[in-house]
């Protein structure tokens, strides 16, 4: 089974993504997409705690993501790739053009961010670059919630 969801939280990984999305699509490994996170060794333990033994968390960067995301399809296991910024999920869109859909999830308020649903907040220019990646991008807090398009958060 491929990669099931490309992610964007600010949070990375934390309940809403280990459990809310982990077990009803029976995650088993998470990808981390984030240049600091992947440069730091602490940070990576911090992460690393908040993962089940069962699920696998790898660390990349943009370029090293694009490079392995035809394996991570092939792998049988349903994975996930998060992001923790809009910037970072559309460079790897233009980078691995099999990233296709895009899920938002807690993108929280910060300057120049103006509120789109209660977990999303977009500034216009992450909209532009969403809009304007060729790929299918809503928000979704959970699964079990209705998806909602990115032309709705105008």
């Amino acid at each position: 089974m491929p990669v099931v969801l490309f992610r964007v939280d600010d949070r990375l990984v934390h309940g809403q993504v280990v459990i809310g999305w982990g077990k009803p699509l029976n995650i088993r490994f998470i990808v981390l997409v984030d240049d600091q996170v992947h440069a730091s060794d602490w940070e990576r333990d911090l992460y690393r705690m908040g993962v089940p033994p069962d699920i696998e968390l790898i660390f990349t960067d943009v370029a090293g993501a694009a490079a392995r995301l035809p394996e991570w399809q092939r792998d049988p296991r349903p994975g996930i790739v998060l992001t923790a910024d809009v910037a970072t999920m559309v460079a790897l869109r233009r980078a691995a053009p099999e990233v296709t859909r895009i899920n938002l999830g807690g993108v929280h308020h910060k300057p120049g961010r103006t509120a789109r649903l209660p977990y999303v907040y977009l500034s216009d220019e992450e909209y532009r670059l969403l809009q304007q990646s060729g790929a299918d991008v809503s928000a979704q807090d959970l699964p079990t919630s209705a998806p909602v398009p990115l032309a709705e958060l105008a």
